[in-house]
């Protein structure tokens, strides 16, 4: 018996301790309901702009250049939001910073549902413009910190996720609800939020920084279980934390810092520079430009689901594929559409003449609507290109983007580097969305589109020469790859 008993026991204590996920899940539900009202917030105007155009409200009628102030004024609400984050981050914590983001949101959502005047209706966008921003930056951080290798992948995805369908869920509503509705509506997911962040846990890493090793212990109890190895998680996050100090100016020249810094800063705004944003404002006249025949109401629709589709996708495949994989094939799809796009309109704006003289001639005889077929087989290439351009980003260059930065940031620069990130990314999607149809104006719409397109092939040039595969890496691993330029291991001192 004695014998049985020493044979056994070791067997029983040697076996792996699995952790258990359904409170983590609910952590993260409860935080990327932030990215809901983030991509419910950014497209907002997209159902209200024509309701105003016709609107029989002299106050609250819009011009030409007040539409464009209102679909891009949210960009720069967003970079102040970034601004923000990158004190509130390592000060108040991450699950803070998110909640605080609630109080611009409900605010902007009711300046915007109760608007009398056309400024109320813009101060409501740079309001959820600044929540949004906020928790751009502070979300994917906390998601991260929070999960554990295994899963990191899926669940760093999820904030995408959310905000392809906070954007969808508003496509859909626009379609049954008035505009001011459309505000209050807004106000559920960002109330549901803030209720459900009160009873969730804040990141055992920032906890440890801040020297509450036992509430970072019970956190991490709760999170992974009681019968999972959580002792040995909190000891390597500990170790990783005691082994860094406050980020000095000086530490900027060290490449732990700058590597990650700059290699997240510039995904960051090369994300943008794929024209992303631009194109999902400017979607309807782009499709009008290109003699799309399609029903506007449906074409938003068409592309919110072509969205959550994608990133669904890239959900399943983070953690199989890979970071990298991901990223060159999101960034080849969206090349070969750009390119696509920038020879269909290059060619339309070289035969519209020819077309017109043609057309106007079969006229003439009594041939009316000769063209109508052939015209209605050759618009499908514009959209069919811009599926694929959504396709393409949402399933790589979107959520990836975002999930390396919480990843390869180190810990002392993590809250003002990702503020930091979230700027360079709004002041970039601002300048491109002021600029795009005044270029499409002055050169022709193909003129952006080949811009894209030369961005696109820069991308994939980027992640081959700069991106780390981060795939089933921890978070340590990943810092002491930067710490050392060699291999994903952790420091044994």
């Amino acid at each position: 018996m004695v014998t049985e008993h020493s044979e056994t026991t070791p067997l029983l204590i040697n076996q792996p301790r699995k952790s258990r996920n359904g409170w983590l899940y609910l952590a993260v539900f409860s935080a990327v309901l932030g990215n809901f009202n983030f991509g419910y917030s950014l497209v907002y105007p997209s159902p209200v702009i024509p309701k105003l155009i016709s609107s029989d409200d002299p106050r609250l009628h819009m011009d030409t250049h007040q539409i464009s102030w209102f679909g891009s004024i949210f960009t720069l609400g967003a970079a102040a939001g970034g601004l923000s984050a990158m004190l509130m981050n390592d000060r108040t914590g991450r699950k803070l910073s998110i909640m605080l983001s609630a109080v611009p949101s409900v605010a902007g959502y009711l300046l915007m549902g109760a608007a009398q005047n056309i400024w109320m209706l813009l101060l409501g966008r740079f309001l959820t413009g600044i929540a949004g921003g906020i928790t751009a930056s502070s979300i994917p951080v906390y998601v991260s910190e929070i999960s554990h290798p295994g899963v990191r992948g899926a669940l760093g995805s999820c904030p995408q996720i959310t905000a392809v369908f906070g954007s969808l869920s508003l496509y859909a509503l626009g379609l049954v609800l008035d505009w001011r509705w459309l505000g209050v509506a807004g106000e559920v997911p960002v109330l549901l939020m803030l209720i459900l962040l009160c009873f969730m846990p804040n990141s055992p890493r920032y906890l440890i920084t801040q020297g509450k090793r036992d509430e970072a212990c019970r956190a991490l109890k709760w999170l992974r279980g009681p019968d999972s190895d959580y002792m040995t998680e909190l000891n390597q996050i500990e170790r990783s934390v005691n082994s860094q100090v406050g980020l000095q100016w000086s530490d900027l020249r060290s490449p732990f810092y700058y590597k990650p810094i700059l290699i997240s800063v510039f995904m960051r705004f090369l994300q943008q520079m794929t024209g992303i944003t631009p194109i999902l404002v400017y979607l309807e006249p782009i499709f009008h430009k290109t003699n799309i025949s399609l029903d506007p109401k449906y074409d938003a629709a068409i592309v919110g689901a072509v969205r959550l589709l994608s990133v669904m996708i890239a959900a399943s495949l983070m953690d199989r594929a890979g970071r990298k994989t991901l990223l060159f094939t999101s960034g080849f799809l969206m090349y070969l559409a750009m390119l696509s796009m920038t020879m269909y309109t290059l060619k339309a704006s070289c035969d519209v003449s020819n077309v017109t003289v043609e057309a106007s001639g079969r006229l003439l005889e009594g041939h009316g609507a000769v063209m109508g077929p052939l015209i209605n087989s050759i618009t499908l290439i514009p959209l069919i290109s811009t599926m694929v351009i959504i396709f393409g980003y949402a399933m790589g260059w979107g959520p990836i983007t975002w999930l390396l930065m919480s990843e390869i940031l180190p810990l002392g620069a993590r809250g003002i580097a990702s503020g930091l990130c979230v700027v360079v990314s709004w002041v970039t999607a601002f300048i491109l969305t002021q600029l795009f149809m005044h270029a499409a104006d002055a050169y022709g719409m193909f003129a952006p589109f080949l811009f894209f397109c030369v961005i696109c092939v820069v991308n994939i040039i980027f992640t081959a020469k700069c991106v780390p595969e981060t795939k089933g890496r921890t978070l340590e691993e990943i810092e002491n790859y930067f710490r050392t330029g060699r291999s994903f291991t952790i420091l044994d001192s």
